[in-house]
């Protein structure tokens, strides 16, 4: 290692993953915007929060823990330029205020590793 390996690493930090914590919160800004899949919640992310990373596991372990929770449900949709059917998710109607509620917390937690020095310029961009 150098100095140099150092400064570099200040400048283009890695990626942090979500935790399923944080997970859960995001899928459910997401899908307060509207129907959403697991593929485009992982690309949403890497999209509008570029600092951010989520991996399949913690993804789908996130879906499994909201629909078993009855926060959210699946169905299956063909979607416009995509081969097969996939696994759309919405937000169930008698869910709609817990949900914002984690919604929230995900919208809360951008903001302040936002306004921390070691995000490096971590900016929400699009506003999940």
């Amino acid at each position: 290692m150098k100095f140099d390996d150092i400064y570099k690493f200040f400048q283009a930090p890695p990626p942090f993953y979500l935790n399923k914590e944080l997970a859960v919160c995001y899928v459910l800004a997401v899908l307060s915007r509207g129907d959403s899949y697991g593929t485009e919640l992982i690309q949403l992310l890497e999209t509008d929060y570029p600092t951010y990373r989520l991996s399949d596991t913690v993804l789908y372990s996130a879906l499994k823990f909201l629909e078993d929770e009855e926060i959210i449900e699946g169905y299956w949709k063909k979607v416009e330029g995509r081969g097969r059917p996939r696994r759309m998710y919405q937000i169930r109607s008698g869910a709609v205020q817990q949900a914002q509620g984690l919604t929230q917390l995900w919208y809360d937690y951008v903001k302040k590793s936002n306004s921390l020095p070691h995000t490096n310029g971590l900016a929400p961009s699009g506003g999940i």
